[in-house]
């Protein structure tokens, strides 16, 4: 029987307003944007889901499952063609251009398949964040 397993970023310093973030994010086509290269295949995204290639994972599928204006956007998503997963963005606007983001993803894992993941999602969740600290674009939203 699998648990939901809990992996939680740090708290990153963005430099756009929450409403720019949130705006951003729940375009699911921005989601490349954070991605570093060479690291998934075959992106195909729309507004509201995406797809791609992960080695030794296979295909991932993300959707836009809810969101709480400017302060949460969750998605949810599968990988290896059973293991459900759902991503959340938490927002905490700091003022004018200053945002705290934090990302956090839970999972349906196994206890051996958790303890081959726990490294790889960390460093995965700790990319994200470093991406959004660094991304200054936010009010450029892909059509």
């Amino acid at each position: 029987m699998s648990d939901l397993s809990y992996f939680e970023s740090r708290s990153g310093k963005v430099t756009c307003s929450a409403e720019d973030l949130f705006n951003f994010v729940t375009d699911i086509r921005n989601f490349e944007q954070f991605i570093p290269q060479n690291t998934i295949n075959n992106w195909h995204a729309e507004i509201e889901s995406c797809s791609f290639s992960v080695s030794m994972i296979g295909t991932v599928t993300i959707k836009l499952s809810g969101k709480d204006k400017y302060s949460k956007v969750v998605y949810s998503g599968d990988a290896l063609k059973k293991n459900d997963f759902s991503l959340m963005l938490n927002i905490s606007d700091n003022g004018k251009d200053q945002t705290e983001a934090k990302v956090s993803l839970s999972a349906d894992l196994n206890p051996m398949l958790k303890m081959m993941a726990t490294k790889p999602i960390g460093q995965f969740l700790e990319i994200l964040i470093n991406q959004m600290e660094n991304f200054r674009g936010w009010k450029e939203i892909r059509e």
